[in-house]
């Protein structure tokens, strides 16, 4: 390669094209803990959930969505993705908790147990009639299995929707299954979930881990979700965030290579070829692409 060809090449910004926002750890907060809302303002994780749903008893959910709309104006969460859970709006709780929330600075609304795109149609209705930002995101839970099983259609069923969460734990209940080392008895489910969200250019992060005391499991379940495809991880107490944040995260040594291959790429272009070779293996537009990814990602990592 001509020196000055690689210098233009080394040159260029990486990656071209590509805006990522890392949720390699997305933590669950009991919202009617104001102390544990105040502690996530200082957490590495990623994104936050403010759970108005399963985390809170009913007699405490009219406290908790106060709550959370008063933490959401107070701010100071800085980069973390702040997402409310509400209820499902065919509970006594779920249009008082969009009233609550609405306006309040929320970057994105997280339903549960979504079988069909028309309870997105009806989020996105009681949200803009309760005055929140043109455009809000959606997030889906898909928890059941006819959620599951609608996923293609949820996945495209409303221009809002960013991301899909997978929610093991009902999941396997409803299966009358068991909860495995292996995660076997959800392998099919979160598959069709990364599947779904791939094909419609949507975020995915997988469920919970739920033993706090297995730290060896938890890692292998991070290994394995990041494996499979998922974005992020979803947790339920901050000890989990650094696994998280580890596993979802690209090495060094992957950087250099995705580097490393597309300056081979680019120069195979420039150069009228196909395709290079870098290390004896082939690198096509496929393998460039997914470099230029995963060097975003480690951008947007070390911007954080």
């Amino acid at each position: 390669m001509p020196e000055r060809a690689a210098r233009a090449l080394s040159d260029a910004p990486f990656p071209m094209t590509l805006s990522i926002r890392p949720r390699r750890s997305v933590l669950y907060m009991p919202s009617a803990n104001e102390r544990a809302l105040d502690k996530a303002r200082g957490l590495d994780a990623d994104a936050l959930i403010l759970d108005l749903e399963d985390a809170v008893a009913p007699d405490a959910k009219a406290q908790a969505r106060e709550r959370v709309a008063q933490a959401l104006r107070q701010g100071g969460y800085g980069r973390r993705e702040c997402v409310v859970r509400v209820n499902a709006l065919d509970t006594p709780w779920g249009r008082d908790d969009v009233r609550a929330i609405a306006g309040a600075g929320a970057d994105a609304v997280l339903l549960p147990k979504v079988e069909d795109a028309a309870q997105l149609h009806a989020l996105a209705r009681a949200l803009d009639e309760a005055g929140a930002p043109p455009g809000l995101p959606l997030w889906a839970m898909a928890e059941t299995p006819l959620g599951f099983l609608r996923l293609d259609a949820i996945a495209c069923g409303h221009p809002r929707l960013a991301a899909i969460v997978v929610g093991t734990s009902d999941l396997v209940k409803d299966l009358h299954a068991r909860h495995t080392p292996g995660r076997q008895e959800t392998l099919l489910a979160r598959s069709l979930a990364v599947m779904a969200a791939r094909a419609h250019g949507l975020a995915a992060l997988d469920g919970v881990h739920l033993d706090l005391n297995d730290d060896a499991g938890l890692a292998a379940a991070c290994e394995q979700g990041r494996d499979l495809g998922f974005d992020g991880k979803t947790l339920i107490h901050p000890r989990q965030i650094a696994p998280a944040n580890a596993a979802f995260a690209p090495s060094g040594a992957e950087v250099a290579l995705a580097r490393k291959r597309l300056l081979a790429w680019r120069a195979a272009q420039a150069a009228g070829q196909g395709v290079a070779v870098v290390d004896g293996a082939l690198v096509e537009n496929l393998h460039a692409r997914e470099a230029e990814r995963l060097i975003a990602l480690a951008e947007a990592i070390g911007k954080f």
